[in-house]
């Protein structure tokens, strides 16, 4: 494939979607097409491992499937038709396949950026070049990489990662932070060096607060490269356990066990409220689709949701 051409394909493209809700999770009444709500359109990715391209047609799990080029064709798409779309990663960003090993990430931050990704956080496998490869490339990122358990005082990524970041969608304000997973075990002493690594449920009962109460958010989103669910091993800590243990959470986008959701998952936090939790696989086979509709007074009172497939009916 020619680079430069494959490049500037992966920013352009349309195709035209509707979303057909797969499953409703409401607090209130359907809306109609007069309604007052505001609308909010999340789409989100996790675990895209560097599949640039399409998996081969001959692939025997995941035929001519995944594709960057597809998924921006994609999101093209949905942003014509919707005025308030965030743009989100929960991490493992790099490693998977010959052009992680060739341009160490560069090009995943470059057309992700065409793509136009409002932020991302971190997996264990973005230290796979250690810190001097995640700097090296992060340039190439014009998005935030938001984290907010991964201490780098010590290390060169210092001041180069944000703990939270609110955005504003029509006058919706949206916090989100970050949490990454226990890197001893997974990752090289060499790759993260002194990053340090704070407990997440602590860090996240710390930033959904600031983000709920003293910032008002309207929405709170946690991208957590955590993993979903570790029924029987208690030591490891998964999104499961971060939304019982912790409020002020309203969705958590999640990555690092390559969970195949059909749709998003309704748990109940500590002060009894439910929370959404959402993961697409890995590859980039998935997007990840969750509408908000907020009433006049910012209040929500619709949920929709579609995990959209990558496919050859997707026209890059």
């Amino acid at each position: 494939m020619d680079r430069k051409k494959f490049i500037q394909t992966a920013g352009a493209g349309s195709l035209a979607m509707t979303l057909m809700p797969s499953g409703l999770w409401a607090a209130g009444q359907s809306l109609t097409a007069g309604s007052k709500a505001r609308k909010l359109t999340i789409l989100h990715t996790n675990d895209q491992h560097s599949q640039i391209e399409p998996f081969d047609a001959s692939n025997a799990r995941n035929p001519n499937q995944g594709g960057f080029a597809r998924r921006a064709s994609l999101i093209e798409s949905i942003r014509k038709t919707e005025n308030n779309v965030l743009l989100l990663d929960s991490g493992d960003i790099f490693q998977g396949t010959p052009y992680f090993n060739f341009f160490g990430g560069e090009l995943e931050f470059k057309l992700m950026s065409m793509m136009r990704y409002d932020a991302a956080t971190m997996g264990n496998h973005d230290f796979d070049n250690g810190l001097e490869g995640f700097k090296k490339a992060l340039p190439q990122a014009k998005f935030p990489f938001i984290c907010s358990n991964y201490d780098f005082s010590n290390t060169m990524l210092d001041g180069l990662t944000i703990p939270y970041k609110i955005f504003n969608k029509n006058g919706i304000r949206v916090g989100i932070f970050g949490l990454g997973v226990q890197l001893k075990g997974l990752v090289g002493k060499k790759q993260y060096q002194e990053t340090e690594y704070l407990n997440p449920i602590e860090m996240a009962q710390h930033y959904s607060t600031i983000l709920k109460t003293d910032q008002k958010c309207d929405l709170v989103i946690c991208l957590s490269h955590l993993g979903y669910d570790y029924t029987g091993e208690p030591d490891k800590i998964s999104d499961k356990d971060l939304v019982k243990n912790t409020e002020n959470i309203d969705l958590v986008l999640g990555g690092h066990t390559h969970t195949f959701l059909k749709e998003p998952q309704t748990l109940a936090n500590r002060a009894g409220k439910n929370v959404l939790i959402n993961q697409v696989g890995f590859a980039g086979l998935l997007l990840g689709r969750i509408e908000y509709y907020f009433s006049k007074d910012k209040k929500i009172e619709n949920i929709a949701w579609k995990n959209q497939w990558i496919d050859d009916q997707i026209i890059a």
